[in-house]
Formats: structure tokens, sequence, C-alpha cells
């Protein structure tokens, strides 16, 4: 029997055996419904299940949302896969250690059958996973229906039914962004909704988009042999990037592989068919530049909330661009003007609150939520999440922008230090012939506090972890220079870093 929260009152379910609302005055079906079964969802619900709540899941489409089902988990598949083609296929690299190999092949259908596979096993261990917390799945898509109140559209049979729960979570997650002009067909034109799936090898693909999923499928598709041309509408290539990291992972990524990069273009137009039609105008004059015919387009051009569909005038919440505006504790707040209230029993979580748009933001979010709803005031840090993007080789980040970080300094009078360490000086990238790597580490030089991390490198993800942890603990690098790392290991990047940078640091 799971234990009953403490401090939590103890909750008068219904006893329909329709599953209709609680006839009962003051009574509930459920002590917590969350509406999306992402990774936010889940977190959500197990968490919530797990420490004696009665809840209650919502899903219209598979569980584990789209980092499981498009996105996170697929993709990783596809990189990993098409990595082990691009390393077999670098006669250049291998000769370095006196290997000669064979002709690559490879059958692009037993890659995608990779991916589908994981995407299933992974499905159907979260799945299992929340039956075991004794949270309830409810198939078919939720929405509000006034303060405290679920309607839940039945998958298939289009039934409606109603459910009152104390709390509610909406973690509806997010879509692939389509600008106006851009007509897909899930074909020739598609997101990475579709692009997961990898059905094809186009000969020449145009990828819109050069952030994290636009780099991430050049990087699968050039290892596959596909030639891409990357299109950026603002006025460089990888533009939510580290300048200087952007500087090193593009000579890389894009430069030394069958890319051409444009930046500054606009697609203003794109029409499907074979071949597709691609109309580039220049970003800032709009005017005609190129008509570009490609085998094939993916759109990456960011993502926006799912959200429209939830009923949120019924309990006075009005979103910013379709995102829906939360506190600090996750509560949904009626505007995201400043002051706005927060809304009572109502808590949102994910891509659709638009803070950071990752799975792992979105997990914790979840956790944060429920502790919140258990009576355990607890706030998230957002600056000790870290994001990476998980090309060959890798780039992470954690923490401020050296931009923000700048600003911040300027605000509160500190000297901002920076230093850089090189993967070329590091004994394990040497030996693995992989030595083009840079870690920028930001800090206050007063207070030796860090503040961020960009990384670019063999195994950067991985890396990010220490400097992540450092940075949620609000650690100085005084302290963590005298800590020992192994050797040789990728980990003495950051060891580096953090001696140069306390040697900086005042007194």
């Amino acid at each position: 029997m799971r234990p009953i929260a403490q401090g939590r009152p103890v909750i008068a379910a219904s006893s329909a055996s329709d599953g209709s609302t609680a006839r009962a005055a003051g009574s509930f079906d459920f002590d917590l419904i969350v509406i999306g079964a992402g990774y936010g969802g889940f977190d959500a619900a197990k968490h919530a299940a797990e420490h004696g709540l009665k809840v209650a899941i919502v899903e219209a489409r598979d569980m584990g949302g789209t980092c499981v089902n498009r996105g996170c988990v697929p993709s990783k598949a596809l990189l990993a896969a098409s990595g082990r083609v691009r390393e077999l296929a670098d006669a250049e690299h291998l000769a370095g250690f006196g290997i000669h190999a064979a002709p690559v092949r490879f059958e692009r259908q037993k890659i995608a059958d990779h991916a589908r596979q994981l995407v299933e096993t992974i499905r159907t261990n979260l799945t299992k996973t929340v039956e075991r917390s004794g949270a309830t799945i409810l198939r078919g898509k939720g929405r509000l229906d006034g303060p405290q109140r679920v309607v839940v559209r039945e998958s298939g049979g289009g039934v409606e039914r109603p459910y009152r729960a104390r709390d509610v979570i909406i973690a509806t997650g997010s879509d692939p962004f389509v600008p106006p002009g851009i007509e897909t067909d899930g074909r020739t034109v598609f997101t990475s909704d579709e692009a997961v799936d990898l059905e094809w090898l186009p000969r020449w693909i145009a990828i819109v988009g050069s952030g994290y999923i636009g780099l991430e499928f050049a990087d699968v598709y050039t290892a596959l042999g596909c030639e891409v041309t990357m299109i950026e509408a603002l006025d460089r290539v990888m533009p939510t990037f580290d300048p200087d990291i952007a500087k090193i992972a593009a000579r890389n990524l894009i430069d030394s592989r069958d890319i051409d990069a444009r930046a500054g273009v606009l697609a203003q137009s794109i029409k499907p068919g074979c071949p597709v039609q691609i109309e580039l105008v220049d970003m800032k004059s709009r005017e005609p530049v190129e008509t570009l015919e490609v085998d094939a387009v993916l759109v990456a051009t960011g993502r926006v909330p799912v959200s429209k569909d939830l009923n949120l005038a019924s309990v006075g919440v009005a979103t910013d661009r379709g995102f829906i505006p939360v506190d600090d504790t996750l509560q949904v707040l009626a505007s995201s003007e400043p002051g706005a209230a927060p809304i009572p029993h109502l808590w949102a979580v994910g891509d659709v609150t638009g803070k950071m748009m990752l799975a792992h933001t979105a997990a914790a979010q979840g956790t944060v939520a429920v502790e919140n709803i258990l009576g355990h005031p607890r706030r998230i840090d957002y600056r000790s999440i870290p994001a990476a993007t998980f090309t060959h080789p890798e780039i992470s980040s954690v923490g401020l922008s050296e931009a923000d970080a700048k600003a911040l300094a300027a605000e509160q009078g500190f000297e901002l230090g920076v230093v850089r360490s090189y993967f070329k000086a590091n004994s394990k990238a040497l030996a693995e012939l992989e030595s083009d790597g840079l870690m920028k580490l930001l800090f206050n030089k007063a207070s030796g506090e860090v503040l961020g991390a960009h990384i670019y490198g063999l195994h950067a993800a991985d890396l990010i972890q220490e400097v992540a942890n450092a940075v949620a603990r609000r650690q100085g690098v005084v302290q963590l220079a005298s800590e020992v790392h192994t050797h040789p290991t990728l980990s003495e990047v950051v060891e580096v870093a953090y001696k140069q940078a306390a040697s900086a640091v005042a007194g």
C-alpha cells in the first residue's frame, strides 16, 4: 500500500462506475490529473503516485510524447548508427591508427528499424512504469472545463467524460514549427517528426534552420552519403550557440562535410514535389536571391507549444504566443504580465511553458510541480540545466551565455572571468585522434562562482554535467580546482579550466 503524502488531506474518490464526476460535494475523482504523457507528464504522474496521490494521466497519442516517439530517442538511435558509418568511412582517421577498413556498406532500413525498435522498447517500459506506480492512464484528448475540471475525449469513439481533480498539471508539449510559405507533405518536405522514420535518403536535401535539430540531422544525412544545403535566416550559421564554440564547431561539422551553408537568407516559399522548389530571398531586403531545386527539405525551424485546444479561457488564462505562463513553482499564471495572479490548483510543465524546451527540463519541472502540490516548496533552477547537441563531436552548454554573463557583471558590479581549455592539450583526446575541441568557462572573478560553460569536442554532452553540478551548487573555481580528476580522461579538460580560472580569482 502506498503511503499517504504527509500534509495532504484525504480525498473522497468517486464511486461512479462510469468514471463520471463525483456527485458528493467537495469530492474529486483524482488528486491529480496530468494532461500529456511526455517526459514532463510522466515524471509528474510517477512522482505524485509514488507519494500517495490518486493520479490519472491523459494521452491522446503515444505514451512518451515527442521525446520518446519523435525526438530524443529515435534521433539518437539514428545518430548512433550513422556515427558508426562515419567512423568506419573516415579512412584518413583510421589510417592514423594504422587501420585500413574495407568500403563501408549500410542498410538504411535496418538503421531505421533500430530507431523504431528502440522507441517501442522505451515506450513500453515507460507505460509499464506508469502503471506500476498506480497511476491511471486515460486514453484520449484532455481539456480544461473550468477550475479543477478536465474533460477527456476518448480516442476512437469520441465519447467525452468529465473528471474532477484537486490539482491539474498541463504537460502537452510542443510540435514542430512550420513558417508561413512552407508547404509540407510528409514525404518530400517534412519536419523532424517524419525525419526520424528515415523512410528514404534524398541525394540532395535542404535543411532549413541551423539549430540543434538541423545540425543533428545534417550529421545523420551526410554520414549516410547525402548532400546537404543548410539555410539559416539569421546572419550567421548556428546563431543560438556561443560564437567561439560555433566557429570551431562549424569548421568541423559543416565546412569539412558535404554541406553548403547559407546564412542571412530566408526560405520564403517551399513547394513539395519532385523536385522540391525553394524560393530564397535576402533576409533583410526580401529581394530574391535564388530558386533551389532539391530532392527533399527538412524544416527545422523550432517548435511551438500545444495549447490552443486546452480551453484555457475557462480558467482565465491568457497565453503568450501559445506558451502558458508559469512562476518558478510551475503554478500557472493568469497572464505573462508582471504581477499576474496565480491560478489555484493549476500547473504546467515542459515545452508548453516555453522555459527550456528540453526533455530533462520537462522532467525536472514535473517533479518540482508535484513537490509544490504536496506542500513541499521547491523552485526550479534553470541556470543549472545543461543542454547538448549530439553531433559528432558533440556541443554542450550550461548556465549563462557570455553576453548574459557580461550583462550580469555590469549589473552587479563584478569583473567577468573567461578562460578557455583546449582538447589538443588533453592526453585522452590525443590518443583518440579527436583533439579539435574547446571549453569556455565563465566565472565571477571576485567570488569565483561558476556562471556557465560551453563545450565543443569529444563527449561534450557528458563533460558538461560536472559543470552543471557546480552551477547548481553555486560553487567557486578555487574549491573546484582542488578536486582530483582521473588521468588520462577527457574530464581533465574541465580540470584545466577550473585551475586557470582559480588563478585569476581576486585574493
